[in-house]
């Protein structure tokens, strides 16, 4: 507001110096001008030439004349005898003031007077030949004003090493401790930090430090951020907030620069909190790339080190960082004395998704049968940010269909829209329906035969974004480590489609449907050999991770194994795949009536849950008992790597 009512004051300083100088202007010009018509009495003044003047006054008719405006008009009485004798005011343009018309006017004996032209101000005359140079350098003040706001303009020629911080001496950020959940052990930890800002006697009485620094890690929508938001509402003390991003510009020197009046700012303003989100931006590991060198980025990270645990040192400023990539970070940016304290802030468990869940459906309206629980079962792998779109694309889906309070139906459809993509338009097609239907009914099969196997949650012809028909299976919440069994059975459930196609249609009919499937098959395979030891290779770690180019260490991947090795990894891969297809094959093949069943019903029904699947599959043969799996609970599906240790899923999709 301050700003707008400087640019308005700075436009009407011009606009009424102008309107100033041209009153003048006009009311010094008019008083010659006006004088003839207003002097003497209040009577209209008709004009007459000069010739006919100098007859009247050769004629004795003139009895007084007024001169003005130095000899170029006059206004004269003369007696007009066509009117009785009449004294006539006239107004006469004179060529100047010449003496013989004086002389004639004395010799006639007229009464004449000389009045001086009116002199304006000497302020005046100045203040009008500085009227151009003044508008000139007030328009050239309003550009640079204007361009101070914008990046890279001229008012921002002494702006480049100013930080960009964000400042707030208490920071509103309208978010508290109360309002992030699902992350206990991280709160924990930051809250440590707000204590001590608040009372910091607590923890010097018994000679503790608090760390200088506290860096949050954890894959994206976990709730960092949030985390950095809750701490400013809650500390109460001055907070700057910024970017990575924001420290490197394309000329050399500004970031240290910047990181310099940041550290500045924020010792006079101390005890304080920065925060730097995302500051792998800035902090990746030095001497990266071809041949190293010193860039823009490096000095300032130097400078950043320097500032964070120097030769000075900083006393009351604690720095909060947030990134998802911390591999990529400079080694001497995270050792003790700048970031002490690294918290991982990683995917919620099932309690913490329950109270996320909580959080953001305090302003949706629910049906009284939506359990926040069974959402919560329903989504592993979830975070946060995962939950408020869902919550969101439910509400979405209640508006859309003109229900008053979401229900079920709203949150299923969320959670398929949320983790495969929008839904198309049914299958028309009766062969490609009906051979679809027998992958999807594959990988259904397998997976409910096989022990070791994700119990079912849905299987469906419904295509949704790439995929024309799902299959979806629901992880072991509890599952922390997956076993050899585990995995085998998982290839077996990602290979029932293409064994359905072969079974049912033949070797020669099979289709490009199973392309998804093989590539999981393969990365499950390939892990197994490779980083698990489960072959008869050995236990062996024979291919380490890939290091990224930019960390300077190789241009190109490399592999711990020799070539002999890696045509053993091969062969290895090749029979666990092959073994497991042969078996899947089997198993399809022996239960060939009980997926024509299914098959029927589904393509009538279009989508089947588990429940209703596993009721239909029990009256052809008996199911194995799903180990640590209650049918009572619903089931899910997660978001991950499937050959991943961690309790993760990928639902086996089919894309004919």
């Amino acid at each position: 507001m301050n700003q707008r009512w400087r640019l308005i004051a700075l436009w009407l300083l011009p606009v009424a110096v102008v309107a100033f100088l041209g009153w003048q202007v006009l009311s010094s010009g008019n008083l010659g001008a006006n004088a003839p018509t207003n002097a003497g009495r209040n009577t209209a003044v008709a004009r007459m030439s000069y010739g006919r003047f100098l007859d009247y006054v050769d004629a004795g008719r003139v009895t007084a004349v007024d001169i003005y405006d130095g000899g170029r008009s006059a206004v004269i009485e003369a007696v007009d005898p066509e009117l009785d004798n009449r004294v006539q005011r006239l107004r006469v343009d004179l060529p100047g003031v010449a003496p013989e018309l004086l002389n004639q006017l004395k010799e006639q004996g007229v009464s004449f007077d000389i009045h001086p032209p009116r002199q304006s101000p000497p302020v005046l005359g100045i203040l009008g030949n500085l009227l151009f140079p003044l508008l000139l350098i007030g328009s050239l003040i309003f550009l640079a004003r204007r361009s101070s706001g914008m990046p890279g303009g001229p008012g921002q020629a002494m702006q480049f090493g100013k930080t960009k911080a964000r400042f707030a001496m208490e920071a509103e950020t309208g978010v508290k401790f109360d309002d992030v959940a699902g992350v206990e052990e991280a709160k924990q930890d930051l809250q440590e930090v707000v204590t001590f800002l608040k009372t910091p006697e607590r923890f010097t009485s018994v000679g503790a430090r608090i760390p200088k620094g506290v860096l949050l890690v954890g894959p994206p929508g976990t709730g960092k951020t949030l985390l950095a938001k809750a701490i400013a509402g809650e500390a109460g003390v001055p907070f700057f907030s910024l970017s990575g991003s924001e420290f490197v510009e394309m000329f050399v020197g500004v970031g240290a620069s910047r990181v310099r009046d940041l550290f500045k700012r924020a010792k006079e303003n101390s005890p304080c909190l920065i925060f730097i989100d995302e500051i792998d931006a800035v902090g990746r590991q030095r001497g990266a790339g071809l041949g190293g060198g010193n860039d823009e980025r490096e000095q300032t990270l130097n400078q950043l080190l320097t500032e964070m645990d120097g030769f000075e040192g900083n006393t009351g400023i604690i720095i909060i960082a947030a990134t998802n990539r911390a591999d990529v970070l400079d080694s001497a940016l995270l050792r003790p004395g700048r970031f002490d304290r690294q918290v991982m802030v990683d995917v919620p468990d099932i309690k913490g998704r329950l109270e996320i869940l909580k959080v953001h459906s305090r302003n949706k309206k629910l049906a009284e049968d939506v359990s926040l629980e069974t959402i919560a079962r329903r989504t592993p792998g979830f975070s946060g940010a995962d939950l408020a779109n869902l919550l969101n694309e439910a509400a979405i889906l209640t508006a859309r269909r003109r229900k008053e309070a979401t229900s079920l139906a709203e949150i299923d459809d969320a959670v398929d829209r949320v983790i495969a993509g929008m839904e198309g338009k049914p299958l028309t097609d009766g062969r490609s329906k009906r051979l679809i239907a027998y992958h999807e009914v594959g990988h259904a099969l397998v997976g409910t035969l096989v022990k070791a196997h994700d119990p079912v949650q849905k299987v469906t012809l419904i295509p949704r974004g790439q995929a024309q028909g799902l299959t979806w299976f629901s992880p072991d919440e509890e599952q922390m480590l997956v076993s050899r069994a585990q995995l085998r059975a998982r290839i077996m459930g990602a290979l029932g489609g293409r064994a359905a196609e072969d079974v049912v249609f033949g070797r020669e009919e099979v289709t490009t449907g199973a392309g998804g499937d093989i590539q999981q098959v393969a990365s499950i395979a390939r892990q197994m050999v490779t980083r698990f030891g489960m072959s008869e290779i050995g236990q062996f770690s024979l291919e380490a991770g890939n290091q990224e180019v930019f960390l300077g260490r190789d241009l190109m991947t490399r592999s711990d194994a020799s070539d002999r090795m890696a045509s053993r990894i091969d062969e290895a891969v090749r029979q666990i795949v092959l073994s497991c297809y042969t078996d899947t094959v089997k198993l399809v093949a022996e239960h060939r009536e009980c997926m024509d069943r299914v098959v029927e019903l589904l393509i009538e029904k279009e989508s089947l849950d588990g429940d209703e699947f596993r009721a239909i599959v029990s009256e052809f043969t008996s199911i194995p008992e799903k180990e640590r799996f209650s049918p009572l609970l619903p089931a899910t599906t997660g978001a991950g790597e499937i050959a991943s240790p961690e309790p993760e899923a990928v639902p086996l999709r089919s894309q004919s």
